[in-house]
């Protein structure tokens, strides 16, 4: 028996996906509509793409607000009720759209925290960090926080700006996987853009551009007043490895807090950094 399909449209934005972008798709035979947001991908994106009956939408972006997800609710708003950001390396189940069905028709919110479980040299982290985004909501309900980059910054696409919504906001528990098997190097790669980005996005609160404090969710509100600590990437790794038993994941539990320890302290030289420029 085929089971309902979710009245929500599925966005993932994607630059140069051809690995992780099959099995992503794959996944996402329930929902209304499935659109591939692209940034000039080279590879085969767009052919596994098509194969998959997805939409095609291309993304060019000009260093200014709008970026990628913002960008897509403005020109291209989705006619179902609902939209989810799914990024290319994060793969739901059954599960998760199980209680989606189950969920959505009665709730009074205007989006959801999704949970992720993040995969790392190949495991599956059961301990330490965790990892959660507001990347469900109703369309119409808000969008993604602006903040000036004025070009600044090359990262076409919100990685860490949150949905800034009107409405109350719920939670779903059924678990999405987060798993980019590209070798650690990619990921420290990409850390270092965002470590780089997270630096000047310091600097912007403190001169009140962007999202005021209080449009901040407690989670970043915390974060943001202890980036540049010359404690955090200590007490990050003792956290994280120790207190929330990080050490039960092996070597790849080791491995990722040590690794998140460094992108903090990444974030605090380049803080410096920016601080010594500016005077």
């Amino acid at each position: 028996m085929a089971k309902e399909r979710l009245p929500i449209t599925v966005v993932v934005p994607i630059l140069n996906e051809e690995r992780n972008l099959p099995t992503c798709l794959s996944r996402l035979g329930r929902f209304d509509r499935v659109v591939v947001l692209d940034s000039g991908s080279t590879d085969r994106s767009r052919q596994i793409a098509a194969a998959a009956g997805a939409e095609w939408v291309d993304f060019r972006w000009d260093g200014r607000f709008p970026k990628k997800r913002n960008w897509y609710l403005r020109n291209h708003g989705p006619v179902t009720p609902w939209v989810l950001f799914l990024d290319a390396d994060e793969f739901v189940d059954d599960a998760f759209c199980d209680e989606l069905a189950r969920t959505l028709p009665d709730t009074p919110h205007a989006g959801f925290w999704l949970n992720y479980d993040n995969w790392f040299l190949g495991r599956r982290l059961r301990h330490g960090d965790a990892n959660r985004k507001l990347a469900l909501f109703r369309v119409g309900a808000g969008e993604y926080e602006r903040i000036e980059e004025d070009r600044w910054s090359h990262l076409d696409m919100e990685i860490h700006e949150h949905p800034i919504l009107a409405g109350s906001v719920g939670e779903i528990h059924a678990r999405i996987d987060h798993r980019d098997d590209r070798g650690l190097e990619h990921w420290r790669r990409k850390h270092d853009e965002y470590s780089s980005w997270e630096a000047r996005r310091v600097m912007l609160l403190r001169t009140g551009q962007g999202a005021s404090a209080s449009e901040l969710s407690p989670r970043q509100r915390r974060k943001y007043a202890s980036l540049g600590k010359w404690w955090l990437p200590a007490a990050y790794f003792a956290h994280m490895y120790a207190f929330k038993l990080g050490f039960l994941d092996g070597w790849p539990g080791l491995a990722y807090a040590w690794e998140k320890a460094k992108y903090f302290r990444d974030i605090g030289r380049k803080m410096r950094a920016l601080e010594r420029a500016r005077r």
